[in-house]
């Protein structure tokens, strides 16, 4: 190539940067969320949206949608997409409680939750990694296999227990919770003061510190065990590897099928792990259709998390305190949660305007933003029927939000046979 001609080409376009969430930035972001919160509450009044009860509340009603999740990455870190997520879930469930009465002891039906899933999840991995069977029409077959063996299983197990019957379980014992001492009676007291972003930060506190179960404890420590696993060990660089370029990992000597094996048989037993947490932890007792569509949530938990264990426990949190918001006040904190809404919308639109250089994405999210401000200052309280559809539809709006910066793994869902070409 001559001077002339290099000279003349066209310049290389500019590199784009990614979009990288530092500690910093993450404190500040939810400390900014604080304030829209605490501004929400002063205006409306709507104190429970801060509150201890509330925080606690969120935090126990993310917990079996973040396992779900869980199990969602290590099944499609490794290649295989698992919609069957719910049904593993269902088993969990029935086998957490079972184990729980049969040995007397909840811990024990944790484990045999765990195991229920983990056998839903070497299903899924038998038909999907070794016959090849279609990711989607598995995981669809194995929600209505955990329907349907659950069913049988109650019928034959729990009917002719006492308290028990062809739905339900009798009374599990529960599994004790801990506080850290000293700091639960100040908390509230300033809590209860209704100081301005001060007594939203001791709610908070109070929240995440008071009575918190320790399966609780245990499932929030999966999420950093899961991605030093993942991503600070040689055994997660090669089960991503079979999700990413599995050719190139089988060239390398990587067992694919193996790694695709232990991935999805992990995914079950942490789906599983959330079904046994509604029935020992947040029931005390196995009901028929316990898990209410949360297998699905936890898919949809994942993907708003970009396949990142942070950003699905984000995503789990995000549902949990949505849901906890409209079985507390119902109407009212919903009502409040408008505001937020709007701020969150303004906010975003001024992002995308100041920092990404997106008018038409900004002007959207204003014109949203002004909706929702319309909405809340022309009512005083939202309707029933809507304030239970509320955790779905903030799934909705924040997955569509986020979609333009989702980055699934290269080869999610797609087949693989040992020795095929690349």
């Amino acid at each position: 190539m001559t001077v002339t001609e290099i000279s003349a080409a066209p310049p290389a376009p500019p590199q784009v940067r990614r979009f990288r969430v530092s500690w910093q930035l993450l404190l500040l972001g939810l400390l900014a969320l604080l304030v829209m919160l605490s501004i929400a509450r002063v205006v409306t009044g709507a104190n429970d949206i801060t509150s201890g009860g509330t925080i606690g509340a969120a935090v126990g009603l993310a917990v079996p949608i973040g396992l779900a999740a869980l199990g969602g990455l290590w099944s499609e870190r490794a290649g295989v997409v698992n919609i069957g997520l719910e049904g593993m879930m269902i088993l969990g469930t029935w086998c957490g409680a079972w184990g729980a009465i049969v040995f007397g002891n909840p811990w024990a039906g944790v484990v045999a939750g765990a195991i229920g899933g983990a056998l839903g999840g070497l299903l899924h991995a038998l038909l999907t990694v070794t016959f090849g069977v279609d990711h989607i029409i598995s995981g669809v077959a194995i929600n209505i296999l955990g329907l349907g063996v659950t069913q049988y299983l109650s019928k034959l197990v729990f009917n002719g227990m006492k308290g028990g019957g062809e739905t339900q379980s009798p009374r599990i014992t529960p599994i004790s919770g801990v506080s850290v001492p000293g700091i639960g009676g100040p908390l509230r007291d300033v809590e209860n003061a209704h100081v301005f972003l001060v007594s939203d930060l001791a709610g908070l506190l109070r929240g995440v510190t008071q009575n918190v179960s320790l399966f609780t404890i245990v499932a929030i420590l999966l999420v950093p065990l899961s991605f030093y696993v993942l991503w600070r060990t040689a055994f997660g660089l090669r089960l991503r590897s079979c999700g990413e370029r599995p050719v190139a990992a089988e060239s390398l000597g990587v067992n694919v099928y193996y790694y695709k094996y232990v991935a999805v048989v992990i995914s079950g037993a942490l789906a599983g792990l959330g079904g046994a947490f509604l029935s020992i932890v947040a029931a005390g007792i196995y009901r028929e259709g316990q898990t209410g569509g949360r297998g699905f949530i936890g898919l949809a938990a994942m993907i708003f998390g970009n396949w990142r264990p942070g950003g699905l426990a984000g995503g789990a949190l995000l549902f949990g305190y949505t849901d906890a918001l409209q079985l507390r006040q119902g109407g009212i904190s919903v009502h409040a949660l408008l505001l937020v809404v709007a701020m969150l919308l303004a906010a975003f639109g001024v992002y995308q305007l100041v920092r990404q250089h997106r008018s038409r994405a900004a002007l959207i999210s204003g014109v949203f933003a002004v909706a929702v401000f319309a909405v809340f200052a022309m009512t005083d309280t939202v309707a029933e029927q809507f304030t239970s559809f509320t955790p779905h539809l903030t799934t909705l709006l924040v997955l569509s939000l986020a979609s333009q910066r989702l980055r699934m793994p290269a080869a999610d869902g797609l087949p693989y046979r040992r020795g095929q070409a690349k």
